[in-house]
C-alpha cells in the first residue's frame, strides 16, 4: 500500500507537539496508563465518547480530571446510583418565588468532560437521558433546548467484576460509544513509582498547557490524516467481517456473532485510525493504526451467542480471529 502525504504540515507539526506536551502535563499526575490517555485523547479528537471498563483503584478518575486540568477544560464526576434522577443529570426548572416564573437550573451535564462513574448502576431513563446529549450534544429542559459545551466528552466507566445492583446498559447507548477501553493493573515497576508518588507530602499539580482552541487545532490536523484507499476497503472488510464472517473465510464465527458492528464502527474506526497516526506523529494511516484502535472500536459493538458464551468466547476474542482472517491491505 503506498502512503502519500508523508511530511507533516505546520498545523499537523504543531499538533503532534501539543500532544506531546499534554502527555507529559498527564503523566506528572499519573503513572503508566499510556493506553488509556492516548484513548482518551482520540475520542476527544475524533468527538467521540468513551466507556472505561476496569476495577477499581486504577486512576481512571485520575486521569480524566488531570487531563481535563491540562486542556484548561471543565471536569465534573457525576457519581451513577439506583436513585439518581433524570433531572439530576441534565437539570430542571425552579419555581423562583421573587419574580412568579420557573427559571432553568442547568445540570452537571454542562461540562466539557462528564465522568459518569459506574455508568451502569444507573437506571435505564437516567441512561435514556443520556443518549441525546452523547449524540445530538444538546440538552432539553422543560420544551427548550440548550446547546451543551465544546468540546464535549462523556467518560464513562463500569466495574467488570461486580453486577449486584447493576442496569446492562442498552445496545442503542452502547453504540453511541466511540471506543470502549479495558484498564488493566499496572506492572510491578509502574506500581512501585505508584507507591512513591502516592508518598509524597504534595500530588503534582497540573499546569494548563493547552485550551478549547488548541482542541479545534487537534480536530483539524487529525482531518488532514490521510487514509489510502486500500486501507479503507481494509476498514470495511474488518466491520463486515463481524455482520458475515463466512463470506470472509470465516464461517466458525458465525455461529459465534449474534449482531454485528453497525456502520457507526466503520466511521470509528477510520477517525480513531487517523487520530492514532497522528498520536504517533505521521501525517497518513498504516494497518498498524488500524490494529491498535480496532479492539476498542469493536469490542462493544459485537453481540456474541450463548455457544460463544458456552466455550468462554469473548467479543475480543472474536476480534482477534477477524484481525488475523481479514487479508491486509
Amino acid at each position: 500500500m503506498a502512503a502519500t502525504s508523508r511530511s507533516l504540515s505546520p498545523e499537523a507539526a504543531q499538533a503532534t507537539e501539543l500532544l506531546g506536551a499534554i502527555r507529559r502535563e498527564v503523566h506528572r499526575a499519573i503513572v503508566g496508563q499510556e493506553p488509556l490517555i492516548d484513548r482518551l485523547l482520540i475520542g476527544l479528537i475524533c468527538e467521540g465518547h468513551v466507556l472505561v471498563e476496569g476495577v477499581p483503584g486504577l486512576a481512571k478518575t485520575l486521569a480524566v480530571s488531570s487531563l481535563a486540568a491540562a486542556l484548561r477544560l471543565k471536569f465534573v464526576r457525576i457519581q451513577f446510583t439506583p436513585d439518581l434522577l433524570p433531572a439530576d443529570l441534565t437539570g430542571t426548572e425552579v419555581f423562583s418565588p421573587a419574580d412568579g416564573r420557573f427559571e432553568v437550573r442547568r445540570g452537571p451535564i454542562f461540562a466539557n468532560f462528564v465522568l459518569a462513574d459506574e455508568i451502569n448502576r444507573a437506571p435505564p431513563k437516567v441512561q435514556a437521558a443520556l443518549l441525546e446529549a452523547m449524540q445530538e450534544r444538546q440538552v432539553t429542559i422543560g420544551g427548550v433546548t440548550f446547546p451543551l459545551d465544546e468540546p464535549f466528552l462523556v467518560i464513562a466507566t463500569q466495574n467488570p467484576i461486580e453486577h449486584e445492583g447493576t442496569y446492562p446498559l442498552p445496545e442503542a447507548e452502547l453504540d453511541r460509544f466511540f471506543l470502549k477501553v479495558k484498564v488493566d493493573y499496572p506492572s510491578r515497576s509502574e506500581e512501585r513509582a505508584i507507591l512513591e508518588l502516592a508518598l509524597q507530602e504534595e500530588s503534582p499539580a497540573i499546569e494548563p498547557v493547552a485550551t478549547a482552541t488548541d482542541v479545534a487545532l487537534l480536530r483539524r490536523a487529525a482531518a488532514m490524516v490521510t487514509i489510502d484507499d486500500a486501507l479503507k476497503d481494509y476498514i470495511v472488510n474488518l466491520v463486515l467481517a463481524t455482520r458475515r464472517p463466512a463470506a470472509y473465510r470465516m464461517g466458525e464465527l458465525q455461529s459465534l456473532i449474534a449482531y454485528g458492528a453497525s456502520p457507526r464502527a466503520t466511521i470509528a474506526l477510520a477517525k480513531a485510525a487517523r487520530a492514532h497516526a497522528l498520536l504517533q506523529g505521521r501525517a497518513y494511516c498504516l494497518p498498524d493504526d488500524v490494529k491498535a484502535v480496532a479492539h476498542d472500536v469493536l469490542r462493544h459493538r459485537i453481540v456474541t451467542t450463548y455457544e460463544a458464551d458456552a466455550e468462554e468466547l469473548t467479543s475480543d476474542d472474536i476480534v482477534d480471529r477477524i484481525l488475523e482472517g481479514v487479508a491486509l491491505p
